[in-house]
């Protein structure tokens, strides 16, 4: 921001609680005109909040808001719609079933004649938006038929068809394909260059030094840093963001060759339609293989048929050695499968629901007591599960849709892992949650192995894929194309040629 400009948000000594619990202490955050903010910090240190009250889903107590230096007070989601300020969700809020005019103007529908809606002009109005954006998109097109990207360009489309002064990012890339996320990148720089604002919320440092003017950091509710980024090191963000420093988590570590050990999963000529090709490979007692290919490579195909959710048209699967018939998740189970699902809010967990009930979903046969469910078992099972794994949350039965996505994320992991699988299949464990909770997690997939059980890895992260990984299978089209013991990988880039197919 130059020197003596006024802000176009400036919020100041913003603090805010829920049920006596300090959320936010005294924090201040300034964001300049055609400026990218970045806002780092863990989940749970208070980033969403801080957003929720600028976007007007919840009013703090105490502290003001200055929009072009003029104090407003922003009461509900409307009257930051009025300010200038737009959000667009990691958690898209579109209907799938609408098209892309009819998202973009949802609430805020063009009227004809007759006072009528009129599809015709939302269709004009939508792609007018488009065109000024710099980007092609078929404003007719119904939403569901689009891609993830699309669905992105919709949600900034929405916000600045509202007239968006600024734009709120939460995790824009987290779904994005590389090519996708270069092409939003290129985007957010015509918006920097029309003026418009962008606060950026990201837990990828590689993203944050590419895009972002400034970064602000929060930690348990405060602001502990904010700086140019010409100005800081990637290691003293992370350091701001945990509260100490991180040691080389993201390092590969040699581990005992597991190809001494007994295969625990044997895949021969596995198929799924035209999904999954002629797949094979062995995977040893406490080997960790990861997966790596670009989206639509088949990755997620191969885990969803391994754990009977997609059909297998062809080949064998087996478990210590032994043939088994995997026809959907209840047998993969009784084989000793467990499976970690890529979108952890749609897939892996009951948002409405409790943490305990959450945690116990498949562990209800371990909390039996006859016919009946034994609930001093049910209780001190969870009380195991939620200290084993660090899971952050004041009661049990408190709902999980209220905890951060890094907590979220470890309840999943810990209900599969107290199922005390032979295989643990992860695809994408460690999406949007922070540095601190990403280490925890890495550290934990090796903890896995060193018990002696099989993991697949599946990241679109190349340095965690590579810290992690004993092996590693490149797949394109469905097919498994190059089998690499870490040693053969010799950087990020070799990685990446062979997944681009060069």
């Amino acid at each position: 921001m130059t020197a003596g400009a006024t802000p176009a948000i400036e919020m100041r000594g913003i603090s805010k609680a829920f049920s006596g619990v300090t959320v936010l202490k005294d924090v201040s955050f300034s964001l300049g005109r055609g400026e990218v903010h970045a806002l780092a910090g863990e989940n749970g240190a208070g980033k969403s909040t801080l957003m929720k009250i600028l976007q007007g889903v919840y009013s703090s107590d105490s502290g003001e808001i200055l929009i072009d230096g003029k104090l407003v007070r922003i009461s509900d989601t409307f009257a930051a719609r009025a300010a200038g300020v737009g959000m667009v969700f990691q958690e898209f809020s579109l209907i799938p079933t609408l098209t892309v005019a009819q998202n973009v103007f949802l609430t805020a529908e063009p009227q004809g004649r007759g006072g009528l809606i009129s599809d015709r002009r939302a269709r004009e109005m939508a792609q007018a938006v488009f065109t000024d954006m710099g980007v092609v998109v078929d404003p007719g097109a119904p939403l569901e038929n689009l891609s993830t990207a699309y669905w992105q360009l919709t949600e900034i489309a929405k916000a600045l068809a509202q007239d968006a002064k600024v734009l709120i990012m939460d995790e824009p890339t987290a779904s994005l394909a590389q090519h996708e996320t270069e092409a939003l990148f290129e985007l957010i720089g015509r918006l920097k260059a029309r003026g418009i604002s962008i606060i950026y919320i990201s837990h990828r440092m590689d993203e944050i030094y590419r895009i972002a003017d400034h970064i602000t950091v929060l930690r348990d509710g405060a602001k502990v840093l904010t700086s140019p980024i010409s100005d800081i090191s990637p290691a003293q963000i992370v350091e701001a963001i945990v509260g100490r420093k991180i040691d080389a988590k993201l390092e590969w570590r040699q581990r005992l060759a597991q190809e001494d050990l007994a295969p625990v999963l044997t895949v021969d000529g596995l198929s799924s339609g035209n999904r999954v090709k002629d797949v094979s490979f062995t995977l040893h007692k406490g080997e960790i293989i990861g997966l790596a290919g670009l989206m639509g490579s088949g990755r997620t195909e191969l885990v969803r048929c391994l754990f009977g959710i997609d059909p297998v048209t062809a080949g064998t699967i087996s478990i210590d050695g032994a043939p088994v018939t995997i026809r959907n998740a209840d047998q993969a189970m009784s084989h000793g499968l467990a499976l970690i699902p890529e979108d952890r809010r749609s897939q892996g967990l009951v948002l409405e629901h409790s943490v305990r009930d959450n945690l116990m979903l498949p562990l209800l046969d371990q909390t039996k007591s006859g016919p009946l469910l034994n609930a001093s078992a049910i209780a001190m099972l969870t009380r195991h599960l939620i200290s084993r794994f660090s899971i952050k949350v004041s009661d049990p039965k408190m709902a999980v849709t209220k905890l951060s996505g890094g907590n979220q994320q470890k309840v999943v992991i810990a209900k599969w892992l107290g199922t005390e699988p032979k295989v643990l299949m992860m695809d994408e464990p460690t999406a949007g949650v922070d540095i601190g909770t990403k280490s925890e997690i890495l550290d934990m997939v090796r903890g896995i192995a060193d018990d002696g059980k099989g993991v697949i890895f599946i990241s679109s992260e190349l340095p965690e894929l590579l810290a992690v990984s004993d092996r590693i299978l490149v797949l394109r089209n469905g097919e498994v194309v190059k089998n690499l013991t870490r040693s053969e990988i010799s950087s990020e880039e070799f990685l990446q040629l062979a997944i681009q197919g060069a």
